[in-house]
């Protein structure tokens, strides 16, 4: 049983010793020791004109400057003595308007209105509740009495489209004053 193995695999070995060797009989006969077509081929690329470099642009003189800070004012130092501002402290305004200080701020009283925004209402048992988007993704229910908004913004009244709110703020005299404003829904 070992013969017919062993035949296999000289067979084998002999199959493949044959090709190598006509390959390489093969490459020989076809190898051209002549460079003659390479020599040709740079000789026409060393003949052929050659591109010219434009040159270099000439530089313009600048004229140089020299500083003389004689006689001008150095503009490190204000030309009015700095006085530092006086806080306005705000006072009860006509008809005792301020905001309630005591009372404990909603969530929703850290943000500015501005980035709040209505995005619809719910009614539940006869009330309706208006739906408030903050910047991050949160929605917040709020009802009439609510505060939204850092200037004590508290609501007023809430329509399918918009919520009213009433506004305490100062005035540059320090005076607290009520404005009204509103936030409309976002289609």
């Amino acid at each position: 049983m070992l013969q017919p193995k062993l035949f296999l695999y000289n067979s084998y070995h002999y199959v493949i010793t044959s090709l190598y060797v006509t390959l390489l009989i093969v490459l020989i006969s076809c190898e051209n020791n002549s460079l003659d077509d390479l020599t040709r081929y740079i000789e026409q690329i060393k003949t052929e004109q050659k591109g010219k470099i434009k040159p270099l642009p000439e530089m313009k003189q600048i004229e140089s400057y020299l500083f003389d800070p004689k006689g001008l004012r150095n503009p490190f130092i204000p030309f009015v003595p700095f006085k530092p501002l006086k806080p306005i402290l705000a006072q009860d305004g006509k008809n005792n308007i301020k905001p309630d200080m005591t009372r404990q701020k909603e969530v929703l009283e850290s943000f500015p209105l501005d980035i709040l925004k209505m995005v619809g209402t719910i009614k539940f048992k006869s009330n309706l509740w208006a739906l408030i988007k903050v910047e991050d993704k949160l929605i917040y229910k709020v009802h009439i009495g609510n505060y939204l908004g850092k200037n004590y913004g508290k609501i007023t009244q809430i329509s399918i489209n918009k919520i009213e709110l009433t506004e305490v703020m100062v005035d540059h005299s320090g005076q607290w004053h009520e404005h009204q404003t509103s936030l409309a829904l976002i289609e």
